[in-house]
């Protein structure tokens, strides 16, 4: 007998699903409103536990759930979860990222009707017994829709934007240009959205650098007259900047459903009159209730029927066996990956894994899985590992292709992990330094030694001299340790790169002066 337990308010059609299944060997328990102490003292009976956002899966909760297999999540947010104990516990943990798509880019299509015709203004003026048929609104029909974010819901809702005859233009640069054809939309840059667009509808996930995307400059470039909508991620507009543009009339009109704090309890915000508050509603439809319960059930049943997880968040798809086998080449690529993100101006299109020598004698997926988290673990909201990676990879026009060669002649073992662009493409290599220290060692043709951790800049510059300590005076000046340096010239006729370790994230006002440089081609800042 396999037991659920049921911590928060399910739609009933989950319910009866989950009931349904009580032949197969399947039984539930619904229990509301627990503590962690009352969790801590049922949770050890259960196979399962069903959650939404109430329910939140401590580290205490987990080290008590002694027979929990899984944990699901009706819905995309797992922030209620400790996803690292429960990996370390072996409890896999699954949600639905897409059961309330739909729900959310309707609540965007909605706001933008809102704003154009003026309905709360016009419903408060009624209301008060006005009749006051100056409240004139326009149009959304020819003009121009901006998407910030063309993942599920930002597709959904150029759909519906498509089929009021608006023209969409989307900004989202780790979507392939085949995507956007595919739904009839075109591809820009932020800066050309935000002076194009008469609308903006942010679908984007809230990371670091995502973080005030929609700020002073970006209000400034817009359209006077544009209005914006966010029903993503507050944060992702700076709601100061906001406040001035909506204040000085630059910016039209706005509608939120989310907030940098939640409730928006004393934001000067609530003082404008063109602007319309929605409270968290995204996923606040029957049918996304619906939705996501019954998912999230017939996710949990399939699983412990078939062992198989479906949108699981922490699960390895090989063998123990396997797995050992292939750890640290698997860290080795992941690393790789996060270096190729940051190094890729446009988006990817295609990805090459390659193993060498030793390395090829393990398993192939889960080194190219893993160099696919790497690329990808700073460009979605949802939780990228080897379970979802690929998924994810195929929904932002990523194509993977995976090769193995016994021999490597400059290594005992290699990997060579290869990002397509549009127009270019950018390998790396890397080796076990004896057999368990990863090194970057290769950069196109670039053969250089870099540890892959902290915080790096790789810089494509001339080859002459003062580079170096040009671009180190603008660190020392800036009171930034360099802690690793290394230098590689190639055949490309004076060219040189470098890749430098520094003790600390470098600001982008210090970055922006290296690439100022003369001699500099181009530098990036990467995070590992």
């Amino acid at each position: 007998m396999k037991k659920i337990l049921i911590s928060d308010k399910l739609a009933e059609a989950g319910i009866n699903y989950l009931n349904q299944q009580a032949d197969s060997g399947i039984q539930i328990h619904i229990e509301t409103g627990l503590n962690e102490e009352q969790l801590c003292n049922i949770i050890g009976e259960y196979d399962a536990l069903l959650i939404r956002s109430d329910t939140k899966v401590t580290k205490k909760v987990l080290e008590a759930a002694k027979n929990l297999k899984l944990i699901g999540r009706a819905g995309i947010g797992v922030d209620n979860v400790d996803i690292p104990m429960a990996t370390e516990m072996g409890v896999i943990v699954m949600n639905t990222p897409d059961a309330n798509a739909t729900t959310t880019a309707e609540l965007a299509i909605a706001h933008m009707m809102s704003l154009s015709r003026r309905l709360p203004a016009a419903d408060r003026s009624v209301r008060a017994g006005k009749w006051e048929r100056t409240l004139v609104g326009a149009e959304i029909a020819h003009k121009t829709l901006g998407i910030v974010g063309f993942g599920t819901i930002g597709r959904i809702a150029s759909t519906r934007g498509l089929g009021l005859r608006m023209d969409v233009i989307a900004y989202d640069p780790f979507v392939a240009p085949e995507i956007y054809a595919e739904y009839g939309v075109e591809s820009v840059s932020l800066d050309e959205l935000v002076s194009r667009a008469d609308y903006i509808t942010l679908h984007c996930p809230l990371i670091e650098k995502t973080k005030n995307l929609i700020g002073a400059a970006q209000f400034a470039k817009m359209k006077k007259g544009a209005r914006i909508i966010n029903c993503a991620r507050g944060g992702l507009i700076d709601e100061k900047a906001l406040y001035d543009a909506l204040k000085s009339g630059q910016c039209a009109g706005a509608a939120l459903d989310v907030y940098e704090n939640e409730p928006p309890v004393g934001s000067p915000l609530l003082e404008l009159d063109n602007i319309v508050f929605t409270p968290h509603l995204g996923a606040s439809t029957s049918e996304a209730q619906v939705a996501v319960s019954v998912e999230i059930a017939r996710q949990a049943v399939l699983f412990l029927k078939t062992g198989e997880a479906v949108n699981a968040l922490n699960l390895p798809r090989v063998s123990a066996e396997e797995l050992n086998k292939s750890h640290d080449f698997m860290n080795l690529a992941t690393k790789l990956g996060k270096i190729l993100a940051g190094m890729a101006n446009q988006p990817i299109t295609k990805v090459e894994v390659a193993l060498f020598g030793r390395a090829a004698e393990a398993a192939v997926r889960p080194v190219s899985v893993s160099a696919l988290v790497g690329i990808l673990s700073e460009q979605v909201s949802t939780p990228v590992n080897r379970v979802n990676a690929e998924n994810i990879a195929k929904r932002q026009g990523i194509a993977l292709i995976e090769s193995t060669c016994k021999d490597s002649p400059d290594y005992v073992s290699l990997i060579k992990v290869t990002a397509h662009c549009a127009d270019k493409s950018i390998t790396l290599s890397g080796a076990l330094l004896g057999g368990r220290q990863p090194r970057l060692v290769c950069i196109n043709h670039f053969d250089i030694e870099v540890v892959p951790e902290g915080t790096l800049i790789v810089t494509h510059h001339d080859d002459r001299p003062g580079v170096i300590s040009a671009i180190s005076t603008v660190l020392g000046n800036a009171n930034i340790n360099i802690t690793r340096m290394q230098v590689s010239t190639a055949d490309v006729k004076d060219q040189a790169m470098a890749v430098i370790s520094v003790s600390e994230p470098v600001p982008e006002a210090i970055m922006q002066q290296i690439c100022n440089l003369t001699p500099v081609i181009n530098a990036k800042q990467i995070n590992i």
